[in-house]
């Protein structure tokens, strides 16, 4: 793909693939909702999703629907909504940086969100006024500001963020452990440690309401600016000599990144190699052009996170395990395998 490509190129997707979409993801979202720690027959499920959106009124056993519409499904649904996020933050800042390993957590967005809740949880901070989720926003947002002042100080430019996002990510783990030995009884530190490794237990439909707008804006965000994305890829330049506003352009973008993964991060913890993994693997798949890479990495994120919500649940029996430890063992592999692929492309 040339410069001259991107001058032109506008994005076209055909209503086939569209559809497609949307019964990929309608599948993951009726598997994650019917394969758990007890499996529910699929009818069972469709019943009870047909009272529940449309009043039909099938006789279901109200503890089956219960399990089903207040834990299964808004657990699902915030897990496609964080696995879309993270992927397009993954993609966005791939392209901005022009950096192959940068991830959501490279803005030390991820690191901060840790230290909110932790002096939430355990120092008390904020009275009672502030939730774990509230905490965990509010620390994302001072470690992205705190990351985005350091990287101004020391000129501005990718490489400066990059690391201005490795040292605050370092700070704010320091704090977080400090916290943690200093204040922290046996279960409080289980229980952070144990959401630090991503968590979707507690979740529940008011997380749906911040997680999904969350990802629809920042998914609307991305294919309005896909043209910019492409542009990007060649670098700031190239990007100015396309008519592109460098400052504005980035401005919302990194911003519309910093929302989506502290949104995701504050809701379900840390959450790793989503944004790395999938957006290399959609390129294999779909090509470099951020017209197919931004709805595919969006479904193919969410789907992956869907399945490692399943395995979670199903991995041990009688336990669940960490969401985070799940896409690690599935993406440390995948990655590796990716970055062999790709030898001699770059």
């Amino acid at each position: 793909m040339t410069v001259a490509t991107v001058r032109s190129y506008r994005p076209r997707a055909p209503a086939w693939r569209w559809i497609l979409a949307g019964s990929l993801l309608t599948v993951a979202i009726l598997a994650g909702v019917i394969i758990g720690e007890m499996p529910l027959p699929p009818d069972t499920v469709l019943a009870v999703l047909a009272n529940k959106l449309f009043g039909a009124g099938y006789p279901v056993d109200s503890i089956n629907a219960a399990i089903i519409w207040n834990y299964r499904m808004p657990r699902t649904l915030v897990a496609a909504a964080c696995g879309a996020g993270l992927a397009l933050s993954g993609v966005v800042l791939q392209a901005l940086i022009r950096n192959a390993l940068a991830d959501p957590y490279l803005l030390g967005v991820s690191a901060g969100a840790s230290t909110g809740a932790v002096a939430v949880t355990i120092l008390g901070l904020g009275g009672g006024a502030l939730g774990l989720s509230s905490g965990a926003f509010a620390g994302a947002l001072l470690a992205f500001g705190l990351v985005a002042a350091l990287a101004r100080a020391a000129g501005g430019g990718p490489a400066q963020l990059v690391l201005a996002g490795i040292a605050g990510s370092q700070l704010f783990n320091a704090l977080t452990s400090f916290f943690i030995a200093r204040s922290a009884n046996a279960e409080q530190a289980r229980g952070i440690m144990f959401w630090l490794l991503g968590n979707l237990s507690g979740v529940r439909w008011p997380d749906v309401s911040l997680a999904a707008p969350a990802a629809l804006i920042g998914f609307l965000a991305c294919l309005w600016h896909v043209r910019a994305l492409d542009a990007f890829s060649f670098g700031a330049q190239s990007a100015a000599a396309l008519g592109i506003s460098l400052r504005r352009v980035q401005g919302m973008l990194i911003g519309t990144t910093t929302l989506m993964t502290a949104t995701m991060v504050s809701l379900v913890g840390s959450i790793g190699f989503v944004g790395l993994v999938v957006p290399h693997a959609m390129r294999f798949a779909v090509g470099p052009r951020h017209g197919r890479l931004v709805p595919w990495s969006a479904l193919a994120g969410a789907v992956f996170l869907i399945a490692a919500d399943i395995v979670s649940r199903i991995l041990i029996p009688g336990q669940v395990v960490a969401i985070g430890v799940v896409t690690a063992l599935v993406g440390a592999p995948g990655f590796a395998l990716i970055l062999i692929r790709s030898r001699g492309r770059t």
